[in-house]
């Protein structure tokens, strides 16, 4: 009987030794160091979508809604960019369209012409 086991053991432990170099294996490692380059070429950067809570030519308007914004949801990220001829505030980094939709009706009071964009998020957030 302890023989047996002892065969069992060792064919059990050839069979794993061999599965590593299992042409599945290799494309799975494969694929997992073309995921690792493609993070790095995009800085871990995402499709998702954000709130856009300003859009206008007055940056120092800009900032003071950014300003508002972050006083008040200071865990969500605030982004500012210049898009000719606005200054646009988007807010979050939100996975899928529910989400963005959730906090979207939470900040809608305070910025009730807030809506959601589709856009390039940072991994890690919300």
């Amino acid at each position: 009987m302890k023989l047996f086991i002892l065969i069992a053991v060792a064919i059990l432990f050839c069979a794993k030794t061999h599965a590593q170099s299992d042409p599945v294996d290799i494309q799975l490692k494969k694929l997992q160091e073309k995921k690792a380059d493609y993070h790095k070429s995009t800085d871990g950067e995402y499709d998702g979508y954000r709130i856009k809570i300003h859009s206008g030519p007055d940056r120092s308007k800009a900032m003071e809604i950014k300003s508002k914004f972050l006083s008040k949801y200071g865990d969500y990220g605030a982004y500012d960019e210049y898009q000719v001829p606005s200054f646009v505030i988007v807010v979050g980094d939100f996975k899928s369209k529910p989400d963005a939709y959730g906090f979207l009706k939470k900040i809608q009071y305070d910025f009730p012409s807030a809506f959601i964009i589709r856009d390039r998020i940072k991994s890690g957030k919300k």
